[in-house]
Formats: structure tokens, sequence, C-alpha cells
């Protein structure tokens, strides 16, 4: 079975949940003062860009095209502010 861009997207989103899960049962505090927690945090983050990384392989989207997007996306969003 091959895993598709939408499959790793749903993935990704299961991995995001898991973030928010520990900042709600954890809190904000427990992340940037309790290493544990922090670690475990940390980790989710890591699996969410993970899977981030793998729909931008399914799409060929290379760090440099991502990049220049994101550049051009905020500096519109800060002007917006």
């Amino acid at each position: 079975m091959k895993i598709n861009a939408k499959d790793k997207l749903l993935y990704m989103f299961i991995e995001a949940g898991e973030m928010a899960d520990i900042i709600k049962k954890q809190g904000d505090e427990s992340i940037m003062q309790d290493m544990p927690v922090r670690e475990h945090f940390i980790e989710e983050m890591c699996d969410t860009l993970m899977y981030l990384n793998d729909v931008m392989l399914c799409y060929g989207i290379s760090p440099e095209e991502l990049e220049k997007v994101y550049l051009k996306k905020h500096e519109k969003n800060m002007k917006r502010w």
C-alpha cells in the first residue's frame, strides 16, 4: 500500500493534535520548565514537521521554494497588522 500526500497530511494533523494535547494537559509553564514534558512536546513537534516534510516531498516542494513563498507570505501578513 502506497501512502500518499493526503495520508501524510492526516498523520501530520494527528501529531499536531498530540502537541495540542500536551499544551492542554500540561500547560505552557510545564513545557517551558519541566524537561520531560518539554522533551515530549518537542518530540511531537518533530513528528509533525517530519510529516510536513513528507507532504512536501510528495509534491516536489523544495525547502528553497517553501522558504521563498514563506518569506513573501510573512511580509504580506506583517503589513496587515
